[in-house]
């Protein structure tokens, strides 16, 4: 009964959604204030009956209900609670059923907190919203029914969740990624709202760039969840495989980057009005790409949760219905909202255009190398595979030089800079770069081009951002300077931080690994890195749902001992599927990583052994950067009474019962 319950919610939820996302736009259009007034009511009743159904497929879990097929496909009664919970998520009906629920969320979210916008321009931004649920609970209810049954033939238990998924980053990283992907359809929604209103000016900017900011860091939190998920479970380790689902969250999260710093500059000089909607439009356009991908059955990956073609088609349609009716929109209002405010080619506003278009080129090289073969494969059949070598290639050299335009637009200038001012801000900031760089080097005994380089890049964003500290600060005093500077301007300078230190970690973590495979019996040492590995055999260990062999491998340095490693070879006793469980010993400056491959005569084992230097740098720049997003985003400009806003929507809801 339960799950025909939570059937029936979702279909209620559609029904809500339908009316959030027609009425309320053509209230807006004929003025009227009464079907304007429905779209907050009824994002509330959509979020309550969506929130319902989660509970209900949750519950489900929980109980072992097999008679629900979904249920049957990825549980089992020996899966410890906490997996059970996560298995809601852990294949396709139950994370499209998340995605429409966090996209839900974000509704609530955007109709109790921004109540200081023109109800024309709210009742605009939630009936988008409200069509885009629709569009995401059609496809759930049509094609993905979490709650479909398997009766008469109920199974006695379930075939158990995916191996692989069994573990703690799939708790955390799917809906940190959601919260990211859907969140952008906020910055999409204000774009086509302010498009049918003919409104793009600095408000607009204002009323969108926190929610922005908000998607964007928890996108970057996913990213990153999902990166060190991948280093520690699929026992490799590598950290980062250009694989086509990777890219499709990565590329959203670069056009998200570019958006907020035009949502920037529109905000402070009026200007790339047109550019920055088509930018909100890109980048959930993206997301929604990376649904087809991930759902239409087009990619084989680890990532990839659906393989049918019918699923795939009804998402193609959808994004080529919202890709399409917005750019449709976008030609015909763009004449009407474009910029009317100059700029000088010396000014914060060149740089930050010149940001936006290496984002743009470095999210299109990876759009190019993750379609390509799929489009070279339908049309010929021919098979080609573009790896690391071509995203690297193209990818690696655009980076470097934006951090070389980021340190340069956080001294210019807003309007014009003089350029004598300018050379003197830069001269000191770039010898301490060159000296830092070599000093670098030096104390790592390496100077190949690409240490040097990332550690000159490194220092010159991290010592811009210094002198532009003091530039602020020298007329105040430096404590009473501190105090003075915003929350968004202490925000960019954290973001800029973690892209300097993720530079770091990414390029000395490729540079100065070590890695050796080779056969280890009982007893047996191997010297690397400068470091003495012991192996000292396997024992029988068993958990809830699964028997391992768990080895232990002693690390020293000279005759100390630094770390001890218990890497696992797990087989999963339902779906009889082999894993492995790295041991890896974690530090600020290195990890100890190993990992056991398969058992051998008398005892022995293929063993790979890896020094991976500085490789949480990667995992901390980038969380540094969304950090920063966060910070940016309680700014008082865009700071709304909390408080305020909650004690007037429950006092709403309380005047409608």
């Amino acid at each position: 009964m339960i799950p025909e319950l939570g059937h029936l919610g979702m279909i209620l939820a559609l029904c809500l959604a339908l009316v959030q996302g027609t009425l309320p736009l053509i209230g807006a259009w004929r003025g009227d204030r009464l079907w304007m007034g429905l779209a907050v009511p009824a994002a509330w009743g959509q979020f309550a009956f969506l929130s319902f159904a989660f509970v209900c497929l949750t519950q489900a879990f929980l109980v072992d209900d097999f008679s629900v097929a979904y249920v049957a496909g990825n549980s089992n009664s020996a899966l410890p609670w906490y997996y059970k919970l996560s298995a809601v998520w852990g294949a396709h009906e139950g994370s499209l059923l998340l995605w429409a629920l966090i996209l839900s969320g974000w509704t609530f979210a955007v109709s109790v907190f921004s109540r200081q916008l023109p109800e024309e321009m709210l009742a605009r931004v939630l009936g988008v919203m409200g069509l885009i649920s629709v569009g995401f609970l059609l496809f759930l209810i049509v094609t993905s029914n979490p709650f479909a049954r398997l009766l008469p033939q109920t199974p006695v238990d379930g075939r158990d969740l995916n191996p692989l998924l069994q573990d703690f980053g799939l708790i955390v990283h799917p809906p940190m990624l959601y919260m990211g992907y859907v969140g952008f359809s906020v910055a999409f929604a204000f774009a086509i709202a302010a498009l049918l209103g003919g409104r793009l000016d600095a408000a607009w900017a204002r009323w969108s760039r926190p929610w922005t900011l908000v998607a964007w860091a928890f996108l970057g939190i996913g990213i990153v969840l999902g990166s060190w998920w991948a280093y520690y479970e699929l026992g490799w380790g590598g950290w980062w495989f250009w694989d086509p689902v990777e890219n499709a969250s990565f590329m959203p999260w670069l056009l998200g980057t570019a958006l907020l710093h035009s949502l920037a500059v529109t905000e402070k000089r009026g200007v790339f009005k047109s550019w920055t909607v088509l930018l909100a439009i890109a980048a959930f356009s993206l997301s929604l790409l990376g649904t087809f991908l991930v759902r239409s059955g087009v990619l084989t990956s680890v990532h990839a949760f659906a393989n049918d073609p019918e699923r795939g088609v009804f998402i193609l349609i959808f994004l080529l219905v919202v890709v399409g009716s917005s750019l449709t929109l976008f030609a015909i209002r763009a004449p009407v909202v474009r910029s009317q405010v100059g700029f000088a080619l010396r000014s914060r506003e060149t740089l930050l255009l010149v940001n936006n278009l290496l984002l743009v080129v470095a999210t299109s090289t990876i759009l190019l190398g993750t379609l390509y073969p799929l489009l070279l494969d339908a049309l010929s059949g021919a098979k080609l595979s573009v790896g690391p070598p071509y995203f690297n290639a193209l990818f690696l050299p655009l980076m470097g030089l934006l951090m070389l335009t980021l340190a340069v637009g956080v001294l210019v200038r807003w309007k014009d800079t003089p350029l004598r001012w300018l050379s003197g801000m830069l001269a000191p900031v770039l010898l301490a770069s060159v000296a830092l760089a070599l000093l670098a080097a030096f104390v790592l005994g390496d100077f190949a081009w690409a240490v040097l380089a990332t550690a000159f890049l490194a220092a010159w964003v991290v010592l811009a951002g210094a002198r532009d500290l003091l530039d602020k600060t020298r007329h105040k005093g430096l404590l009473k300077g501190l105090h003075a500077l915003s929350p968004s301007y202490w925000g960019m300078q954290l973001s800029h931080l973690g892209i300097a230190v993720c530079a770091l970690g990414i390029v000395l973590s490729s540079q100065e690994s070590a890695e050796r495979d080779l056969r280890m019996a009982p007893g047996d040492a191997v010297e690397l890195g400068g470091y003495r590995f012991v192996f000292e055999g396997t024992r029988h260990h068993e958990g809830p749902n699964f028997v391992a062999d768990r080895a232990s491998v002693r690390v020293f340095d000279g005759d100390d001992e630094v770390a001890v490693l218990h890497p696992e070879k797990r087989l999963y006793t339902v779906q009889r599927m082999p894993m492995t469980e790295a041991g890896i010993d974690a530090g600020f400056t290195r990890d100890f990583y190993v990992a056991l491959g398969e058992p051998l005569e008398n005892g022995a084992w293929a063993v790979r052994l890896h020094i991976k230097p500085f490789v949480r740098w990667i995992w901390l720049g980038g969380l540094m950067m969304a950090f920063g997003a966060a910070l940016a985003a309680c700014d008082r400009r865009y700071r709304v009474k909390v408080r305020a806003r909650v004690r007037e929507a429950l006092g709403l809801a309380g005047q409608g019962a």
